[in-house]
């Protein structure tokens, strides 16, 4: 399936659109990660593990928007977007959402 952030695919016009098309995943920060994360903020560098959760939790929740376009029937996505947002109490979560409009080209 073709996924992009653009609104059209150069050389494949659109045939049908089939509507937006979302996946989430809200994601939990456990405390061994929030201890090595202040240690790395303290003393400067990257959060590997932080990383690691933000990478997966993008990665289902685009498997999850894939998954609805193709029970659609779609064979690509444009415009999509991505956001994230921190959620619960003193922000112990992550949330990740992933919309597009499934096509078929």
């Amino acid at each position: 399936m073709i996924v992009t952030t653009t609104h059209t695919l150069e050389g494949q016009p659109v045939q049908r659109y089939l509507g937006l098309v979302t996946g989430e995943v809200i994601a939990g920060a456990n405390v061994v990660r929030d201890i090595f994360a202040s240690v790395t903020d303290i003393f400067g560098g990257r959060s590997g593990k932080y990383e690691e959760v933000l990478g997966r939790a993008r990665e289902e929740a685009m498997a999850e928007m894939q998954a609805k376009a193709a029970a659609l029937g779609a064979n690509a996505i444009l415009a999509v977007d991505i956001d994230y947002e921190v959620l619960g109490k003193a922000g112990s979560m992550l949330m990740v959402s992933i919309s597009g409009t499934a096509v078929v080209v």
